[in-house]
């Protein structure tokens, strides 16, 4: 039978593992283009962002997922915690993200407790194959749990084609999820406050990333050409309102810069980017 004519696959898969093992740098390089943002600091990514693989035998449907996340217990970790159990429910198979350079803790056995209750095909993706990692031992512990192993380096791109391979031939038969022309769910008003959000995620330090959100207020364009944005960063206190802007607003217009800078890159026009701080004290509980 030609290979045009043999049935094809679809289904939806979950990127699952503790925070900061490479999930959000997994989809990006599988889908061949940066849909979620990655930063190095946890609690990065909030929602459950798809990016689709396109193949001849099929698409594959990866579900970017919330890292499980122990050392605090504030409302916002709540419900990603929350989010992250909800995501393997349902899905037609799991990859299990780990990064052994890192020892094998409670946050690890928690989310490894939670792969090994799936029924579904899953896998292990032993990450950063790049750099010495002297806890492997550790993980490869649990490797005859998995349908199976993968040795990859989500920065690099090594040894992703493997991980296709195995999805594609345990998922199971039916018609796409997404037209040939979408590779993810999200609208751009959500990926402007993802882009913004990472910005500052990267420019500030210790707590003050965890206490902010962003919303898009409006995008509209304007007569000269120009996209204007603006964007209402919130955060829980007036103290860190005062880090964000900064003194004689250098790090908010810092901020600014480079998020306006990979706007242009991606929409290739002109961006004007109207970035405004406010105080939300409510707004974790409101996180949806």
């Amino acid at each position: 039978m030609a290979a045009e004519s043999q049935p094809k696959k679809a289904g939806i898969v979950a990127l699952v593992g503790r925070s900061n093992v490479g999930k959000s740098t997994l989809l990006n390089a599988l889908v061949g283009t940066k849909i979620a943002i990655v930063t190095p600091k946890p609690q990065t990514t909030r929602h459950a962002i798809q990016g689709v693989i396109h193949d001849p035998r099929g698409q594959i449907v990866l579900v970017d997922t919330p890292g499980l996340f122990l050392a605090s217990s504030d409302s916002l970790t709540s419900r990603l915690n929350e989010k992250a159990k909800e995501s393997i429910q349902g899905v037609d198979a799991v990859l299990y993200i780990v990064d052994p350079t890192r020892h094998v803790g409670d946050e690890e056995k928690a989310v490894h407790r939670m792969v090994a209750a799936v029924k579904q095909p899953k896998f292990m993706v032993l990450n950063k194959a790049d750099q010495d990692r002297p806890f492997l031992h550790e993980y490869l512990a649990w490797k005859d749990e998995f349908d199976g192993i993968f040795e990859v380096s989500a920065d690099t791109g090594r040894n992703l084609k493997p991980i296709v391979e195995a999805l594609l031939e345990k998922l199971p038969e039916g018609e796409p999820l997404y037209p040939p022309d979408r590779i993810t769910d999200i609208d751009n008003t959500f990926w402007i406050g993802e882009v913004i959000r990472e910005k500052i995620f990267l420019n500030m330090h210790e707590e003050v990333p965890y206490t902010v959100h962003v919303r898009v207020d409006e995008i509209a364009e304007r007569e000269n050409g120009i996209t204007y944005i603006h964007a209402t960063v919130m955060t829980k206190s007036a103290r860190y309102k005062k880090i964000l802007i900064g003194t004689r607003g250098m790090a908010l217009k810092r901020i600014g810069t480079q998020a306006r800078k990979e706007l242009e890159t991606v929409v290739g026009k002109k961006v004007f980017l109207d970035l405004e701080v406010v105080v939300e004290e409510r707004w974790p509980e409101q996180f949806e």
